[in-house]
């Protein structure tokens, strides 16, 4: 049967949501069940958390979620902006909605790079053929790829 894992992605008030299939034989590819965005709601922010949380919470008890993987914040290469801040804030509210449900693994981009396989995770993004490889099932946005790469990359780590 396999495990779901869901990768989760927050850019700027958006969260990409990837739901996947991760199957008992590790030569086989996942299995895309799922690919989202979800947007942040307009208006007050607490109470837009506060659907965050919910709609996410609810979303993996619903549907029987083993494992939650979500990107972690990076150091800004510059002055944070309040943009980032705001992102930053979501990522959290995500994490506590997942850590609530189910297992819950917070990765950074640049351990990927170090960990997984010989290269780095944005060269992997951009190859298609890699895709191909190692996804099944229903259509990833390129835009979800990294999501994805974070079930991946804990795929491997077990």
């Amino acid at each position: 049967m396999g495990s779901r894992c869901v990768g989760f992605m927050v850019a700027g008030e958006d969260v990409i949501v990837v739901d996947t299939v991760i199957p008992d034989d590790a030569d086989e590819p996942i299995t895309i069940v799922m690919d989202e965005k979800w947007n942040l709601a307009k208006g007050d922010r607490g109470e837009a958390y506060a659907t965050m949380f919910q709609r996410c919470g609810d979303y993996l008890r619903e549907n029987k979620i083993d494992k939650a993987v979500i990107k972690a914040s990076a150091l800004p290469q510059s002055a944070a902006k309040l943009g980032l801040l705001e992102s930053a804030e979501l990522r959290g509210v995500i994490i506590g909605a997942c850590a609530s449900v189910c297992k819950t693994k917070v990765l950074k981009k640049a351990s990927i790079s170090r960990t997984f396989g010989n290269r780095k995770v944005d060269e992997y993004l951009k190859d298609d053929g890699f895709w191909d490889d190692n996804v099944d099932g229903g259509k990833l946005r390129k835009g979800s790829r990294e999501a994805a790469m974070l079930v991946i990359a804990e795929r491997n780590r077990k």
